[in-house]
């Protein structure tokens, strides 16, 4: 493992923005940058908490979400 990675824990979420937030309502947007995601094809590896699964769900059809191995 480089520096850089940090080891990815159990219980963990792999959500890439796969949709233009381009024309989308702004609370949608928003749950993007809540997401930590502002560009296209870019992956943060989230705690897999109820909270994080609804923003998920909020921008389904922007996002791509897999269990981080």
């Amino acid at each position: 493992m480089a520096d850089n990675e940090t080891p990815v824990a159990a219980g963990m979420v792999r959500v890439t923005q796969v949709g233009s937030p381009i024309g989308r309502h702004a609370s949608q947007r928003a749950t993007l940058i809540g997401l930590g995601l502002n560009k296209m094809h870019r992956s943060r590896d989230l705690e897999d908490t109820p909270s994080v699964r609804g923003m998920i769900a909020k921008v389904a059809h922007l996002v791509t979400a897999q269990r981080a191995d």
